[in-house]
């Protein structure tokens, strides 16, 4: 299985733009730009993109797990923060903090936290970060 986007950029690194596109068109030539990533712009960059990846990634492993423990959520709300920090002349992800708060019927806390720490190590977007990966999970009741 193959999926893919695409991103166009036009001029230096600070006064440049460019526009992001994916295969399903849920982002069609969405603009970014340095001020978007660096700065405080309005429209899309990189980092939130992956934090978007991650945050649902984790969600879908975590429901698949807890099915196999015969739960199943009523609700999973997960945010990601993707920490890009200055390394040098230039920038690397050094943390993706994940938080949870999940609605599971049934589910003891020994379950709840034995699902979110599979889910965190074996959802293929954690798998695909080399980064420190954070996760603070609240299971409601």
């Amino acid at each position: 299985m193959n999926r893919n986007a695409s991103a166009h950029w036009s001029g230096d690194l600070k006064s440049g733009r460019g526009t992001l596109s994916t295969e399903s068109n849920i982002l069609q030539n969405a603009p970014y730009s340095f001020k978007d990533r660096f700065e405080d712009g309005k429209n899309t960059n990189p980092e939130e993109l992956l934090a978007a990846a991650h945050a649902g990634c984790f969600s879908m492993a975590l429901s698949m797990i807890l099915q196999l423990e015969n739960l199943k959520a009523e609700s999973i709300d997960t945010r990601c923060v993707v920490t890009l920090d200055k390394e040098g002349e230039g920038f690397s992800i050094k943390k993706s903090a994940l938080t949870l708060v999940a609605r599971v019927p049934n589910a003891t806390q020994e379950a709840f936290t034995r699902a979110t720490q599979a889910a965190k190590e074996n959802c293929p977007v954690s798998k695909l970060f080399d980064t420190e990966i954070t996760l603070d999970a609240k299971l409601e009741g």
